[in-house]
């Protein structure tokens, strides 16, 4: 088993589509877990920022992207940042301060450009299908999916699937005490080591064998116990 992906570029030595978002983005507005990673065969990967992360302009407002451990993105899973969002307040939605070496405006009014709002978060364990769109200021609860196509324009909750322009809720991925045992559990918080050794629960989804698994530490047990497993 290899041991870890501190400084591994692609997922697989003989696919270099395919990388470890982590490893490839050189942004501190732009934080990445482990094990993510993004799948492109149009563009280089590796200019996930450059094509991905859209109207991202630090000089006017200090964007903030944070994306979780073991997340997967395909091709196209773009996100925009807050200067995207004309100023409602405005009488007139073309952005003059952009413009500002035609028209000369005091410092001031840099603020005046956008709609801002807050840092875009995504949990763990989250799939986005082909060519998905994340709005400024959403947050995505751990274990979601985001449908193909999706444009994600409010919160999803944890273990959510949705879809859809804009994106609505289509169901729930398990029960809701399932959903709490699993929230509680954070396995992707575990080391490489540990959840190799429950592997095979995890990937056919034997949730119930994963939780009473060797391997589950004190205290997320104890977490599960009064969840009432």
């Amino acid at each position: 088993m290899r041991k870890d992906n501190d400084q591994r570029i692609y997922l697989t030595d003989d696919n270099t589509s395919v990388v470890y978002l982590k490893n490839v983005i050189d942004d501190p507005d732009i934080q990445v877990g482990e094990h993510t990673y993004y799948h492109d065969e149009r563009n280089d990967p590796r200019d996930f920022v450059k094509n991905n992360i859209l109207y991202h302009y630090p000089q006017f407002h200090r964007d903030t992207i944070i994306i979780g451990k073991y997340c997967s993105l395909a091709m196209g899973t773009t996100f925009l940042c807050p200067i995207a969002n004309h100023n409602f307040a405005s009488m007139a939605n073309y952005p003059f301060p952009i413009a500002n070496d035609h028209w000369d405006l005091p410092e001031s009014f840099g603020g005046k450009v956008s709609t801002l709002k807050g840092p875009t978060i995504v949990g763990n364990d989250v799939w986005f299908g082909y060519e998905s769109v994340i709005m400024p200021g959403v947050h995505i609860g751990d274990g979601a999916i985001i449908g193909t196509r999706s444009v994600v324009t409010k919160d999803v909750p944890p273990y959510t699937v949705v879809g859809g322009d804009p994106a609505r809720f289509i169901r729930k991925r398990f029960d809701d005490d399932t959903i709490a045992k699993l929230m509680a559990l954070k396995w992707w918080d575990l080391p490489d080591a540990e959840i190799r050794d429950f592997l095979p629960e995890l990937i056919n989804g034997h949730i119930d064998a994963a939780l009473e698994a060797k391997w589950l530490g004190d205290t997320a047990r104890k977490v599960i116990e009064r969840l009432g497993k």
